[in-house]
Parts: structure tokens; C-alpha cells; sequence
């Protein structure tokens, strides 16, 4: 474990130490009440869930399959297998494993690990736009009063907007219904110039942190050409419409599993009637967690999280909302690992070693490069 890795691992336990110091003292939480949530759920719309995050693993196929069709031609379901394993290696290994998939394509398909994770990075950049879009439109169709509703149940939240719906109600409507879609127009005029302007943006940074931070300079250098040379996989509108197209019901079969597993916690009312929008919003607090992910550690960090938004954001009782976020846990991130491990050993892959592996090579990659 690297020293980030170890200090992003310490803010995470502290966080999530800090969260169960401040619960323990404001909610009462029965035990009897959790396990009846748990036995009274509907495991039919959980399976379904489980269903829609597998089948989004094919359109994940077929999206970097798309990516890389002007460097390889590959068919369009043939890289499943190392986007099950890479999830897999991430879910037991935590975001040290991202560059798994990445590394495991190479392996595959002989494209090399730079193309490999230009790729990857606009995979990144199509899931964060989809998802944007799609929270969004979630906002859109929340009715003003419900809205104010969902803030009420968070304090912090009611504070930190209370002074701008106080001095423009109308600024602040158009903040929390379209801040995820301005934000995500922002991104992408920011990379259509960066695609336009790449290396002159490199040598700046470059040339004008060398005198002060030479290394610094270089490193955001690299990541800059990395950037520059991941937006050539998408060379034309009908690339861009096919790979957005993919990408949006990949996210709205996610979004899915979220809204059927928390339709299946029959006994809370406020989860049971839950709304497409709500669950939707659901998604995205989740997938924020879930970018901080440590290996074991993460998964009751993200358990404590995402019940903590249910509890303050959409009213649900403690009992309900934990065993909504551990489900939730189990149908969007840990359902993988069994196909996952299957599939590594069908191929004889040893995901810890990959993992190593793909991490060593990501950084003699952009050694040389900086050399």
C-alpha cells in the first residue's frame, strides 16, 4: 500500500468513525426492527437489481469496444470478461485496482496499456456526463415542494442553501435542479478545448511550474496528453452518439437496481413508494461514496453513508435505511465477485497479481513518458 493509499485510507476511517460517533448519540437503532426489514424484503426485485448491474456489464463491453475500434477492431462483447474481473478486483481490492481492466484489455487484445487507459478515461468521462444528465432530469421531475421536502430532512443541507433560496428563489431552483447539467456543459466545453489544444495546454504547465515544481509540472503534463490522446478514441458525432447512447442505458439499468432494491423493503413506506427521481438522487449519493473505495473498510464506509442520506435526505427510519444501504452494497458493488473469481479462474487469472501488476506498469508508463 502507497503512502496516498494509506492517508486516503486513515480520512476514511476517521470519516467513518466520526459518522458512527455522531449516529450513536442521535439515533436510536433496534436491532429487532433491522432484521425484520431484512427478512420482509422482497428478494425477487433484489435479484432483478442484481440482473440489471449484470446485463450492464455487456454494455460496458460494447462501449470500449466502440473506444477502441480505431486502433483495434475487437466484437463488441468479447471484453466482458475483463470488465467482471476488473469490477471484481476493485469490490475485493478497493480503487487500487482501477487500472485492472485497463491492463487485463491489453493483455487481450495486444492494444497498448497507453491507449488502454486514454480509453478508460473517457469511459469515465461518458459514466460522469450520463450520470449528470440523467440526476438532472431526476431534479426536473421533483416538484418544487417535495424538494424542499428532501432538504428539510437534512439540516446541513437546509442551512447551506437556506441563504440562496432566501435572497434569489429563482437562482436557486435553477442551482438545484440544473447545477449536475451546467456543471456537466462546463466539462464538456472544457474538453472539446482541451481536444483542440491539448499539447500547447501540456507544454504550458509544463514550462511554467518547471522553474518551480519541475516535477509537478511534467506530472500534469502527462496527464493532460493522457487526456488529449483518450478524447481521439471518440473521432466523429457518429462515435460520440453511439458510445452516449450506451452509456445512458447502462446508467439507467443501474439506476434501475437501485429503485428495485429499495422498492423491495416492503415494510418502510418511504422506501417501498420510493420515486424514479428519488432513487435516481439515491444513485448518485451512493456512487460519490463508492469513488472513495478501500478494500473491506469501504464497504460498511458506504453502508454508513448511504444510510445516513437516506435518514436525512428522504426520511427513512435508521433500521430501514441501513438494511437498504447494505442490499444496495450487495446488488450494485459486491454481486460481481462471484462471476468475477469464476472468470478469473476459467482464464487462470490471479486478480491480486494483476492488480499489482497493472499498477506497476501504469506508473513505468508514465515514467517513460516523462522521461
Amino acid at each position: 500500500m502507497t503512502r496516498k493509499q494509506l492517508l486516503v485510507g486513515l480520512i476514511a476511517l476517521f470519516a467513518l468513525a466520526a459518522l458512527i460517533a455522531w449516529g450513536h448519540h442521535r439515533i436510536h437503532f433496534d436491532f429487532g426492527v433491522f432484521r425484520t426489514q431484512i427478512a420482509m424484503a422482497d428478494w425477487k426485485r433484489i435479484v432483478i437489481g442484481i440482473a440489471c448491474i449484470y446485463v450492464g456489464y455487456l454494455f460496458r463491453s460494447a462501449r470500449w469496444a466502440l473506444l477502441l475500434r480505431h486502433n483495434q477492431k475487437v466484437p463488441l462483447l468479447s471484453l466482458t470478461g475483463t470488465q467482471v474481473m476488473g469490477f471484481t478486483a476493485v469490490a475485493l481490492i478497493g480503487r487500487v485496482a482501477d487500472p485492472v481492466r485497463p491492463y487485463l484489455v491489453t493483455r487481450r487484445t495486444g492494444v497498448p496499456l497507453s491507449t488502454q487507459i486514454a480509453v478508460y478515461i473517457v469511459e469515465r468521462l461518458f459514466d460522469f456526463g450520463s450520470m449528470a444528465v440523467i440526476i438532472s432530469l431526476a431534479l426536473l421531475w421533483i416538484p418544487a415542494p417535495q424538494t424542499a421536502a428532501v432538504t428539510a430532512h437534512s439540516d446541513l443541507l437546509a442551512r447551506m442553501l437556506a441563504p440562496l433560496l432566501h435572497e434569489s428563489p429563482i437562482l436557486g431552483t435553477l442551482v438545484t435542479r440544473f447545477g449536475a447539467l451546467l456543471l456537466t456543459l462546463i466539462a464538456v466545453l472544457f474538453l472539446v478545448a482541451l481536444r483542440l489544444t491539448g499539447p500547447a495546454v501540456a507544454r504550458y504547465f509544463e514550462h511554467g511550474l518547471g522553474p518551480i515544481a519541475h516535477g509537478l509540472g511534467k506530472s500534469i503534463g502527462h496527464k493532460i496528453r493522457t487526456f488529449h490522446s483518450g478524447l481521439g478514441a471518440v473521432q466523429n458525432a457518429a462515435d460520440f452518439a453511439i458510445a452516449t447512447s450506451l452509456s445512458l442505458v447502462m446508467w439507467a439499468l443501474i439506476a434501475t437496481a437501485y429503485l428495485e432494491t429499495a422498492h423491495a423493503f416492503t415494510a418502510s413506506p418511504a422506501l417501498a413508494g420510493m420515486s424514479i427521481s428519488k432513487g435516481i438522487l439515491l444513485m448518485a449519493v451512493s456512487g460519490g461514496v463508492s469513488m472513495f473505495q478501500l478494500p473491506i473498510l469501504g464497504w460498511f464506509s458506504q453502508i454508513a453513508f448511504v444510510a445516513a442520506a437516506l435518514v436525512s435526505f428522504f426520511g427513512v427510519a435508521p433500521e430501514a435505511a441501513t438494511a437498504c444501504a447494505a442490499t444496495l452494497l450487495l446488488v450494485t458493488f459486491l454481486s460481481v465477485i462471484p462471476l468475477g473469481l469464476l472468470w478469473a479462474q476459467v482464464e487462470n487469472v490471479s486478480l491480486r497479481k494483476v492488480t499489482v501488476e497493472s499498477e506497476h506498469a501504469e506508473e513505468e508508463l508514465e515514467a517513460a513518458e516523462q522521461g
